[in-house]
């Protein structure tokens, strides 16, 4: 079945350049209308639909930039291409501004007009994309602020909607980044006690003392900086969630502390002898192997069954590679506003970068990258320039490999040969971001000779990449 063909509306009061462009695009293989004037191509846009428009920018009744402006403002999305006589660019510049794609100036040879066209219908289509992108995410995709079409997902999200009306203590685990606490977020949200306050504490960045000060709170002069009374955390998720995060991290003693309060749902400020009673949920999250750590006697048995009543495991990201294209807009969404920016969306050839890449940061690492690459971009989309080196050259997929090859030979997906050249990679990245990019000085670095350091560039696809520099 023939695709149909794209339609260009030419603008021009000069019916010889009109008869001309008409002519070329259509041996192109565009379908081409034309109109005397800007009223009548507006006329004319409201009675059909059109790919990109080409427009003269001097005209007598409505110049092409106040068309442009009411192109705009009718449809955004349309690509506009001026034309213009002149060679001072002063009114291209302010058509640019104004939104359209590109300009030419007369004359312009065919190849010129062939680029300027293709690149224009170019970003129509990656403005189309994101847009569809965007509208991938539905309710069900986007559950309580977690973003997810991965099968997984869409179990937890399930399993979320269960249990979150019983007051059932809940186990997460998951590497660092895997966004644990929007999934206790969603269990309290979707709760009895959504009226209450969520509270989140991290067991790992407080030492025993202050930790438990924070947990059960204190009385004035329980310690040298009790200078007044202090509600703990316990007491303000009254009637609420308390959310323990990297909960193997918390010391024998303050286990031995909370698996009391949790038994007897009562609990003692230090400094003091009253017991207080508490109506908390308790949700708990670690990134650690809890069965291990019960084995080492660094994490309480029976802490540990108290806690494990109901257990998510969240998966890792590169596990769950198709949401990764439905967390990218987002993201981009989110600092475009944060940065006051309106980039449209990804250019095609940095896909196969976040889908090949290992996530060892996963969720949040995706984010940070797309925060970085929204705040370094200047076009109007995310290229591979504003992204990191070791996204683009994946550097960074086999984590921890010289300081743990044993976990290395372990993991599922370990191969032999992808882990040689991720290393190598590796190296030679790095090793041409300390050369300036230069092919001879880093085969010399690396006692190579320059026929293989060539090779070993076209291998790995690193030549005109960011982060190498320009090599020469």
């Amino acid at each position: 079945m023939a695709s149909t063909p794209i339609r260009i509306l030419i603008v021009d009061d000069d019916q010889s350049i009109r008869n001309m462009l008409a002519i070329v695009l259509t041996r192109e293989g565009y379908q081409t209308m034309e109109a005397e004037s800007g009223n009548h191509a507006l006329h004319r846009l409201q009675e059909e639909t059109f790919d990109l428009v080409i427009s003269d920018i001097k005209m007598p009744d409505l110049s092409g930039i106040e068309l442009l402006k009411k192109i705009k403002a009718i449809l955004p999305e349309l690509p506009v291409v001026m034309v213009t006589a002149y060679a001072s660019t002063g009114d291209a510049v302010e058509a640019m501004k104004l939104g359209a794609e590109d300009y030419l100036i007369k004359p312009f040879n065919l190849d010129e007009l062939k680029l300027v066209l293709q690149k224009s219908l170019h970003q129509r289509d990656l403005a189309r994309e994101n847009l569809a992108l965007k509208g991938k995410l539905s309710e069900q995709e986007k559950f309580e602020n977690i973003i997810g079409v991965n099968p997984r997902m869409l179990k937890i999200f399930e399993l979320v909607s269960q249990i979150a009306a019983t007051d059932s203590t809940v186990l997460i685990t998951g590497e660092s980044g895997t966004g644990k606490e929007l999934i206790a977020r969603a269990i309290h949200a979707k709760s009895n006690r959504a009226s209450g306050r969520f509270v989140s504490v991290n067991c790992g960045a407080l030492p025993e003392n202050l930790l438990e000060s924070e947990l059960f709170g204190h009385l004035k002069g329980a310690f040298t900086d009790a200078y007044r009374d202090k509600e703990g955390l316990f007491e303000l998720a009254d009637r609420g969630t308390l959310f323990l995060d990297e909960i193997a991290e918390m010391s024998q003693k303050m286990q031995v502390k909370l698996l009391r309060a949790l038994q007897e749902k009562v609990i003692r400020r230090v400094g003091g002898n009253d017991e207080i009673r508490i109506d908390v949920r308790i949700i708990a999250a670690t990134n650690r192997d809890l069965i291990e750590g019960m084995r080492t006697e660094e994490f309480r048995s029976d802490l540990y069954y108290r806690l494990n009543v109901i257990s998510i495991k969240v998966p890792p990201l590169r596990e769950r590679k198709d949401d990764i294209e439905v967390l990218m807009p987002s993201f981009l969404q989110t600092y475009n506003k944060k940065f006051h920016k309106e980039i449209g969306g990804f250019d095609p050839e940095v896909i196969p970068y976040f889908l090949n890449y290992h996530w060892p940061g996963n969720v949040r690492e995706l984010e940070n990258f797309i925060e970085r690459a929204v705040a370094l971009e200047r076009g109007n989309q995310i290229g591979p320039g504003s992204l990191p080196s070791e996204l683009v050259f994946h550097v960074a997929s086999t984590p921890g490999l010289l300081s743990d090859l044993d976990a290395l030979l372990d993991r599922d997906d370990f191969d032999f040969n992808v882990t040689i050249d991720d290393i190598s990679r590796r190296i030679i990245v790095t090793a041409l971001e300390r050369c300036g990019g230069s092919i001879k000085r880093t085969a010399d670095l690396l006692k190579l000779n320059y026929r293989s350091m060539r090779y070993l560039i076209e291998k790995f696809n690193l030549k005109g990449k960011p982060g190498a520099g320009e090599l020469k």
